[in-house]
């Protein structure tokens, strides 16, 4: 796949659809590559007209790894948080991350697009939106919050399967941890099949070598980030939230309190849907994205 450079640093992408028309840029999360949007997904928004980006965020994938940042500990920067002690300083932030998306919308001569991200890739969209209005066509976030303290935790056995390391490095260690992360967050309402799973971990596995320290400093963003209640406030553009009714990592309050921070912002509670991207939830997001951002296209051209 090709790359573009943004920032200082080079980000490997995918694009559906064709050159000429709106483009989506899609923001993937906390740890997972740009090939966790399912590809059923990119290419059916494709069909409704669009341009559809999917990339790696820094740190992860074939994206550039910031190995001389180091590998904080994001655990210690949330004790100290809740504890009111001062913050440790991030070897980079989401805002830092919002200037990634902006940047390959840049590299890619591309003014403006519907920004769509999905848990720390809602954060990140979130950003874009508030703070490069004017490069947001409209906000989707996904499975996200506004990262306001006093919102409910995620369920201790979906936090801890996210930071717990494999057994080992090994490639079938890999891919058991990887297989019991899908099952702990995954929809029980669109569940994905052994089969499924067996081919998207296997293939996340083995598109890219271990290297966990990315992860960590990703985390560390996530954990030393402001609430952005306020600063959401600021977002012009249509806006959709939507989140699962089930999910337990980001629960569904953060989604509530997305969209009632954004001025005329949408909400859809899917019920059975957790934290995932499941072949049987492509439908979902296709008519909910797809719907949506076209209805913005058709409101702009009347």
């Amino acid at each position: 796949m090709p790359q573009v450079k943004a920032n200082g640093l080079d980000f490997e992408y995918e694009s559906f659809g064709r050159e000429s028309d709106p483009a989506i840029l899609l923001i993937m999360g906390f740890s997972a590559q740009m090939t966790m949007w399912p590809t059923a997904l990119c290419q059916g928004l494709a069909d409704l007209g669009f341009r559809v980006i999917r990339f790696d965020n820094r740190d992860i994938g074939k994206s550039t790894h910031l190995l001389h940042k180091g590998a904080p500990n994001p655990m210690e920067a949330m004790a100290k948080i809740m504890s009111g002690q001062p913050a440790i300083a991030a070897p980079y932030t989401l805002d830092d991350m919002a200037a990634d998306a902006v940047g390959v919308l840049d590299a890619l001569e591309i003014n403006s697009a519907h920004i769509v991200g999905a848990s720390m890739g809602g954060m990140i969209a979130q950003l874009v939106a508030a703070k490069h209005g004017d490069r947001a066509n409209s906000l989707v976030s996904i499975m996200s919050t506004t990262g306001r303290r006093d919102l409910p935790p995620a369920k201790p056995e979906a936090m801890a399967v996210l930071v717990t390391p494999p057994a080992s490095t090994s490639r079938e260690d890999r891919i058991a941890q990887g297989k019991n992360i899908w099952r702990t967050i995954g929809s029980p309402g669109y569940p994905a099949s052994e089969e499924e799973l067996d081919r998207v971990v296997q293939f996340e596995v083995d598109r890219v070598p271990y290297e966990p320290t990315g992860a960590a400093r990703q985390l560390f963003a996530i954990v030393v980030a402001q609430p952005r209640n306020d600063v959401l406030k600021n977002v012009s553009c249509p806006a959709l939230v939507i989140h699962g009714a089930d999910d337990p990592l980001i629960p569904v309050d953060g989604g509530k309190d997305t969209a009632a921070s954004i001025p005329g912002a949408q909400l859809v509670i899917v019920p059975g849907m957790a934290h995932d991207f499941t072949a049987a939830l492509v439908p979902v997001y296709l008519k909910h994205i797809g719907g949506f951002v076209s209805s913005v296209e058709k409101a702009k051209a009347a």
